[in-house]
């Protein structure tokens, strides 16, 4: 069954440019839908629903032997892109293409610090991680919203996935909270220009993932950690620290703070006015 349902689903990612494209597009990593399309897993229920939504079959056909499935491809309308999506896809393709030799020197992990949206006063420790893809570069962002000092019984943890593009000596970060879907957040670096990666800065908009849900700007520093790390290490110094931690070196304390007032006075981020 899984030989013929490889079978199948290469039959229907040869409607479009690339597997790249549709792996891109159903949020399947490239080495896990290569497991599909060889035959070695059978994905899972919710996955298979995914892959037949997107492709327009039925579950029970996808299933059907090859042959069988063939004919009745042939009989289907063709699945393509419709023209408002090209219209959209080719800038974007183009984008991320044309500053991936410029992103590949940052990939890998950091540390990465800003005062908290929904925490005041707390300074925020992530931990992001750059990887570079065929058709891009992507990232990811973990939270863990929880004062460093408590046990960390209920933490609760905010994941971003996004992708970064090079343009005119900026770096370009966009993404998402797909744990909840509800924030989109922008994040503009500059980069390094000395041989050696160590600390990116720049400034991040988003909204507080408490109920508030202002949009505010903050300063946020990126610290580079290495391209191999322990990931599971690394996540356990992630947290909320109070603002004159000694855990937090001052450097990097002085570069975040959004000094509009004098420090720890507030306000805390560049906030948008709210209507009378």
């Amino acid at each position: 069954m899984n030989e013929d349902l490889a079978l199948n689903l290469r039959l229907l990612c040869s409607y479009y440019r690339s597997i790249a494209e549709v792996s891109r597009r159903l949020e399947i990593s490239r080495p896990q839908f290569n497991r599909y399309l060889s035959g070695q897993y059978r994905p899972a229920a919710h996955t298979l629903r995914r892959i037949c939504e997107f492709f327009g079959v039925e579950e029970h056909e996808i299933l059907l032997p090859n042959r069988q499935f063939q004919r009745l491809v042939q009989v289907r309308p063709k699945p393509r892109e419709s023209e408002a999506t090209r219209v959209e896809s080719e800038p974007l393709a183009q984008l991320r293409r044309s500053g991936a030799s410029e992103l590949g020197r940052y990939v890998g992990h950091y540390y990465e610090y800003y005062l908290s949206m929904s925490s005041p006063g707390r300074i925020l420790r992530g931990l992001v991680s750059i990887i570079q893809r065929e058709d891009g570069v992507y990232y990811q962002r973990l939270e863990r919203l929880v004062e460093r000092e408590s046990s960390g019984v209920g933490v609760s943890h905010c994941k971003y996935q996004g992708m970064a593009f090079y343009l005119s000596d900026r770096i370009f970060m966009t993404d998402y909270e797909s744990m909840t879907g509800n924030e989109i957040t922008q994040t503009i670096l500059y980069p390094t220009f000395t041989s050696r990666v160590s600390r990116l800065k720049g400034l991040r908009i988003g909204v507080s993932a408490s109920g508030d849900r202002t949009p505010a700007s903050t300063r946020v520093l990126l610290e580079y950690l290495g391209r191999d790390i322990r990931v599971r290490c690394a996540l356990k110094q992630c947290g909320l620290y109070p603002l004159d931690s000694d855990e937090i070196e001052d450097a990097i304390r002085h570069e975040i703070l959004n000094d509009q007032a004098p420090a720890g006075e507030g306000p805390w981020h560049f906030r948008a006015r709210k209507d009378d």
